[in-house]
């Protein structure tokens, strides 16, 4: 065998059909261990702590159990070390790592949101193991995982952590198991060599094959109607887009949207957005996504005014970010992408709540609440708005957010925002919208309109800073 040739093995425990467990590279000639361990040499199991694969399983032992009582059956020195995605690699695992022969990593999922990657856990381990041979064990597709393109020497995939599927692991990795063909995995996209594909602008015409792509590579609850999508991209003056097509058919199999956006009052600073790329996957880890990523930013770069990019758009919200658990986080980070999560910008998690508002006042409203009124908006109020959102927005780096405010003004939608005041001065605003009255916000946050035609949205709520503090030492 070949490394990097994938092959697929199934046991023959009492001749039954057992699941398919795919080699997919071998660059250390590790596997089987038989190959390079010798008595009395330790190999320590590090696996995730996890939730049973399956309810009924759910007895309160280690659902990977099954896997080093399997390896120990043959190598009785097996040291099976579970792993936490809040602590990692602690001092513990590194002591086992450092006395062990072979390492056997097994990473069961992506992160879910808020928690450290398995893949970042699993590059960890390898770096405390210096020059030992490590064997990722992925019980997921490794495309979700982002392990095609990482630099892991030897690769096994699973379908997953059952007990039979963690058995016939073993027997693969003991060589007690024999090649039974392909496992479905396209082998020529794993192996073939990424090249440059040459990205053109978007037309800007048929949105269609835009939004296959979209409900292909983004999760269910990501899902948008024709409409809406198409009214998020055709921006003029403010979008361009990209996209990759077969040189064959013309057929769309990857896009890229770009977006700039205004950083203050002045018109003349811009911030470029990188709202989204996007890869039919069926054609991924060829090249696509990095052809226009490179040729993404280096037009935003060309573009007079913009003196910075960031990931994500904040108006028109397409994205506001990576979605959370997305294993193209770690292909970003390897871009130089800050993402430590501790603060906005960084790859802080960002959510939209929804909330069930059953007394909602129909004919507008004014009331008292904590020393404060609350109000709409009047024309009176537009000079008033317009310098506390400018000094606000412009103090917290608020991109985009004045624009919101004035476009509604200007539309004569002042009773949509809405305002807290502090004797007669503005201390507090907040915009509001629903998709069925035309508001222009409306159609730069699609996301509740995915919803329900009867569910609105409060954004840009802007405190000022002064009042903020009171409220802080009170």
């Amino acid at each position: 065998m070949l490394p990097g040739h994938p092959v697929t093995a199934s046991g023959h425990r009492g001749g039954s059909r057992q699941p398919r467990v795919t080699l997919v590279r071998d660059h250390q000639s590790c596997i089987p261990l038989t190959r390079i361990l010798g008595d009395g040499d330790i190999v320590v199991l590090l696996t995730p702590v996890v939730a049973p694969s399956h309810p009924k399983a759910a007895d309160g032992s280690d659902p990977f159990e099954p896997l080093g009582r399997a390896l120990a059956a043959k190598h009785p020195w097996i040291r099976h070390v579970p792993y936490t995605a809040r602590n990692g690699m602690t001092s513990t695992h590194v002591s086992f790592i450092k006395r062990a022969k072979t390492a056997i990593f097994v990473i069961s999922g992506p992160p879910a949101a808020g928690q450290s990657s398995q893949v970042e856990i699993a590059h960890k381990a390898r770096m405390a193991g210096d020059q030992r041979p490590q064997i990722v064990v992925a019980c997921r597709d490794i495309q979700d995982l982002g392990l095609v393109e990482a630099d892991f020497s030897t690769v096994v995939q699973l379908p997953g952590y059952s007990p039979a599927d963690l058995q016939a692991a073993a027997a693969l990795l003991l060589g007690e198991a024999e090649p039974a063909g392909t496992s479905g995995m396209n082998m020529r996209e794993l192996i073939m060599a990424p090249k440059f594909w040459p990205p053109e602008n978007w037309d800007g015409l048929d949105v269609t094959p835009i939004q296959g792509l979209w409900n292909q590579c983004l999760p269910e609850q990501f899902r948008l109607d024709k409409f809406p999508l198409q009214s998020i991209l055709q921006r003029d003056g403010y979008a361009m887009h990209f996209v990759v097509r077969l040189p064959e058919t013309r057929e769309m199999v990857g896009f890229c949207a770009t977006y700039t956006t205004f950083v203050d009052k002045a018109g003349e600073r811009l911030i470029g957005s990188l709202a989204l790329i996007i890869v039919k996957p069926s054609y991924r880890r060829r090249g696509i996504g990095l052809s226009l990523y490179e040729h993404a930013l280096k037009q935003l770069k060309r573009t007079r005014g913009v003196d910075r990019v960031q990931l994500g758009s904040t108006f028109p919200r397409l994205l506001s970010g990576i979605p959370a658990g997305f294993a193209s986080e770690e292909w970003f980070k390897r871009r130089g992408w800050q993402m430590d999560r501790q603060a906005p910008g960084h790859g802080q998690d960002i959510c939209d709540w929804l909330l069930s508002i059953d007394d909602w006042p129909s004919g507008g409203f004014s009331t008292v609440a904590g020393g404060l009124l609350f109000r709409q908006g009047t024309f009176d109020d537009f000079d008033s708005i317009s310098r506390f959102i400018e000094k606000e927005t412009t103090r917290k780096d608020h991109t985009g957010w004045y624009d919101q405010y004035m476009n509604l003004a200007q539309d004569g939608r002042l009773n949509d925002i809405v305002l807290g005041l502090e004797h007669s001065d503005i201390v507090a605003a907040a915009l509001v919208y629903t998709p069925h009255e035309g508001s222009s916000l409306a159609l730069d946050l699609p996301w509740s309109r995915s919803i329900g035609p009867d569910v609105g949205g409060v954004t840009c709520i802007c405190i000022s800073g002064q009042f903020a503090h009171k409220c802080t030492i009170r």
